[in-house]
């Protein structure tokens, strides 16, 4: 029951069913224990005053249910208990030491705590409201004069009945407590209140605030421009390397980066990578730096694969009919190019969507930052927070301009290896290049590694150790000579000048053919007995290229093979050797030359410079009526006006409550 009057606090008086020990008929077996539990959860809020019944004629020992209340209150501080019914205890009651004892419950409910004795009239017809208090008070006085009269002795008047026999001192005891809790409680209330009714009219004046922006298009471009020009600078920030956002919550390891982009490992590449600083958790420009070196790493992780010996014949013979005295070095050529194109470019496709997505995952860390940082520009943002529309499509174009990057990046790299991979190019057949950093591919990747190693530092618990591990493991060692390789001209010199008779020429040339010697003759029904000897003038191959030992120029045009290492060697041998040879170049020249510069141009230089002019044009450069649509529904004026009305209606039922109950705690 909740009683409400306009001159005090309101009143709120919970009845709960009385405890029983087994359940009636046509009832639960279970009714005792949902009868505890209901009442154990209304009387748990501290606030509330428990009022336990019980009747006299239950002794103190055998009171089941005090324990119930104690569990609840185990002190018995909010605790009131009435003794009902004490007019029918009152004939048990012969001497004075038998009332107080009784009245005083001594050894069941402490020192302090004494319950109330009350007895009601036995009149139940129906009477008016003062008859019916004129009888209570005719009960209470009744009780008094048995307990003065009709007990041996009396009983202890100073200690029980100003406060804990009759009705009326129940009701004064209950009255005098409301009031007591209603003033410990004033203060609370009062700033509760208060506060409600700050937080209602700090949300007034922002949905006031909305409503303003809503109408001006002007600031709410100024506001919305200010906000991207912030993003962009934190994502720029980012890049260049920061401590914020903590890396170990939004940072990400190399495994979670290739499980979250879909893209598993790195396309070709059987080995197990370890690159440094895998299992650290990065983002910004260590996240893009840590994916160019696991690049370099897969790239030269990669060998030249193996050729059949009808790739090898299908090539060879097709260049011998061409004439031009250069099958081997072409065929070679022809083969590294098809293996790069092959090979390196799933490898740098791959490498784009890497580093695409952790300038994606940028976004969001540039957020986190703008929400703890002030704008650069010297004032305070504007909260974009609620506009919903408006950061979705910041998003959008984000995310668009990231992809855009991306396939830009991956036409570019595509082309650098078109252009390394095409005929004209002079790569294969560059010795320089080669020379400048070692005289084999050996030598250049373990130069590459430490210059990798130079500019990402391993900082895992492995160290310098994990990193030797890793070299070795994705080291890319070519076929090594079986023995010291000299010119074709200087083992012509060796041996002199061949006789015809000694000279024999193929029928057509053969990917097996024995090399173990420089054939130098034709027979004379296919020429006209030209001498063919050291003197004899080769075709001009460029001046780096170093297979103008392995060929000559045989009866117009036609190829025959030498090679003057192993006397077990082959032309395939010969030719797959130095496939491998040109292959490790146009790699070396792709990565080092081409793809790291192109990359870090292709995605770091924009995201600086280019953003939030990219940004801007996308969002800003609209007309009024497609801005608005990012920030205005259809109809959202009219429910913000509605969250107006409802907002002032709240805040004014508010301020009157506080009002009345200033006066109501001043009366207390």
């Amino acid at each position: 029951m909740r009683a409400e009057y306009s001159h005090c606090p309101n009143l709120t008086i919970i009845d709960t069913p009385g405890f029983v020990l087994k359940a009636k008929k046509g009832e639960p077996e279970n009714t005792p224990e949902e009868i505890i539990t209901m009442v154990k959860s209304l009387a748990s809020p501290p606030h509330r005053i428990l009022l336990f019944l019980q009747q006299s004629s239950v002794e103190w020992c055998s009171s089941l249910w005090l324990d119930a209340v104690r569990e609840i209150d185990p002190t018995f501080r909010r605790t009131v208990i009435v003794v009902s019914k004490f007019d029918n205890r009152l004939k048990e009651f012969n001497d004075r030491w038998e009332v107080d004892r009784y009245l005083s419950a001594s050894g069941y409910l402490g020192d302090s705590t004494c319950p109330f004795f009350v007895a009601l009239p036995k009149d139940r017809s129906t009477i008016s409201n003062d008859e019916f208090r004129r009888q209570i008070s005719q009960v209470d006085l009744e009780v008094l004069r048995h307990l003065n009269e009709g007990v041996e002795g009396g009983f202890d008047e100073d200690k029980f009945r100003p406060y804990y026999i009759g009705f009326g001192r129940l009701r004064d005891y209950l009255e005098s407590e409301l009031q007591k809790r209603y003033k410990e409680a004033a203060p609370a209330t009062l700033a509760l209140l208060e506060q409600r009714c700050s937080e209602v009219a700090a949300e007034l004046d922002i949905m006031d605030s909305k409503i303003r922006v809503t109408s001006d298009i002007a600031h709410l471009r100024k506001s919305a421009m200010l906000y991207v020009a912030s993003i962009c600078n934190h994502v720029g920030t980012l890049i260049d390397g920061a401590a914020d956002p903590a890396p170990e919550q939004w940072g990400k390891t190399t495994v979670e980066e290739q499980s979250e982009i879909g893209l598993g490992g790195w396309p070709g590449v059987t080995a197990d990578m370890k690159p440094p600083n895998a299992t650290l958790r990065l983002h910004g420009g260590a996240a893009f730096e840590r994916v160019m070196h696991e690049f370099r790493c897969a790239a030269y992780s990669i060998e030249c694969p193996s050729v059949s010996r009808e790739k090898v014949a299908n090539i060879l013979l097709a260049h011998a009919g061409q004439g031009g005295g250069r099958g081997v070095t072409e065929a070679a050529a022809e083969i590294a190019r098809a293996a790069a194109r092959s090979w390196l470019a799933p490898l740098l496709g791959t490498a784009c969507d890497r580093l695409a997505f952790v300038l994606g995952n940028l976004y969001d860390l540039a957020l986190e930052r703008n929400h703890g940082h002030d704008s650069e520009y010297g004032m305070k943002l504007d909260k974009m927070d609620g506009y919903v529309g408006f950061h979705a499509t910041l998003r959008h174009v984000y995310n668009r301009f990231i992809k855009d990057l991306a396939k830009q990046c991956k036409q570019l790299v595509w082309h650098h290896l078109d252009t390394v991979t095409s005929p004209y190019s002079q790569v294969c057949y560059e010795n320089g290049f080669q020379g400048s950093f070692g005289s084999s591919t050996t030598s250049f990747y373990n130069f590459n590694q430490a210059s990798a190693g130079s500019f990402c530092p391993e900082l895992t618990d492995g160290g310098p150790a994990a990193r030797d591990g890793i070299m070795r493991e994705q080291g890319n060692i070519p076929l090594e000579r079986n023995g010291p390789q000299t010119t074709p001209l200087r083992g012509a010199e060796t041996r002199g000048t061949l006789r015809e008779s000694q000279m024999t020429v193929p029928e057509t040339p053969s990917p097996d053919q024995p090399c173990d010697a420089v054939y130098a003759g034709a027979k004379k029904e296919l020429g006209n007995g030209i001498d063919i000897g050291a003197k004899k003038r080769v075709s001009r191959l460029p001046a780096n290229s170093r297979n103008t030992d392995h060929v000559r120029v045989q009866n117009d045009g036609g190829l025959l093979f030498g090679y003057t290492g192993s006397s077990s060697g082959s032309a395939y041998s010969e030719i797959c050797s130095s496939a491998a040879d040109h292959f490790a170049r146009i790699r070396e020249v792709l990565v080092e030359r081409s793809v790291a510069s192109t990359l870090n141009s292709g995605f770091l230089t924009p995201c600086r410079d280019r953003l939030v002019v990219a940004l801007g044009l996308e969002l800003f450069a609209v007309s009024d009526e497609r801005f608005m649509d990012m920030f205005v529904a259809p109809g959202a004026i009219d429910v913000l006006q509605n969250e107006r009305q409802s907002l002032q209606k709240r805040l004014k039922m508010l301020q009157s409550c506080l009002n009345e109950f200033k006066s109501v705690a001043r009366a207390l």
